[in-house]
């Protein structure tokens, strides 16, 4: 999960973009097409927004964290939002959007933000994050869940840190107050609950215990 970042600004702000964590979500080409124009070198332009407020909102819209951004003379930062939500893309990723604190199985500190794209069909070249490698892998899996796994201990959506934890070779855990969104499901948990990143569950979103049949590694 090595960054690859380039840097674009001007004297107002500074745009950060993470290429190996973008998976053309294009939530920023549509959103401020003006700033963000694959066609140009560089692409991204931030002297052409109309107003800081624009670049903001559309940066926070980007579901994969690939994109940040800082204000140079401004106390503007982006804050984690009210209440963590993990949404199950159909035949994709995992979103996941709030105070986001991944760790290793030692609880040892390794990214914290306020977006991110977990990979859950296990080929991507960029674990734990997606990078659209389940396109080729035809990775087929429906956004539906069992809400019965989680009912057992509903959240009051306070918000707080989420907690992912890394298993070497297995899922990764989610700990905390979320929110899971499926296909016209919406549940309310703090259920710490492990989540298949190997693709060959067949309890999706959630794991189990698949990736040791098949020697998954990551």
């Amino acid at each position: 999960m090595e960054p690859k970042i380039y840097n674009y600004g001007n004297d107002e702000v500074e745009i950060s973009w993470d290429k190996n964590r973008c998976i053309h979500a294009k939530e920023c080409v549509h959103g401020l097409p003006e700033v963000f124009d694959i066609s140009k070198n560089p692409w991204i332009e931030p002297s052409e927004a109309n107003n800081l407020e624009d670049i903001k909102k559309v940066i926070e819209a980007c579901p994969t964290g690939a994109l940040h951004y800082s204000f140079k003379n401004k106390d503007i930062s982006e804050s984690p939002s009210d209440s963590n939500t993990i949404t199950i893309e159909q035949d994709g990723p995992l979103y996941v959007r709030g105070d986001i604190h991944i760790v290793d199985m030692d609880d040892n500190s390794l990214i914290k933000d306020t977006r991110i794209a977990f990979c859950r069909c296990g080929a991507s070249s960029n674990k734990p994050f997606c990078d659209n490698s389940h396109i080729n892998a035809d990775f087929k899996a429906n956004a539906s869940y069992n809400p019965e796994r989680l009912e057992l201990e509903p959240s009051s959506k306070n918000g707080g840190e989420l907690t992912v934890k890394l298993v070497p070779n297995g899922p990764v855990v989610a700990e905390g107050d979320y929110t899971l969104k499926g296909e016209d499901q919406t549940t309310d948990t703090q259920k710490k609950m492990s989540f298949c990143r190997c693709g060959s569950s067949s309890n999706k979103p959630f794991c189990d215990g698949s990736h040791r049949n098949i020697d998954f590694k990551a």
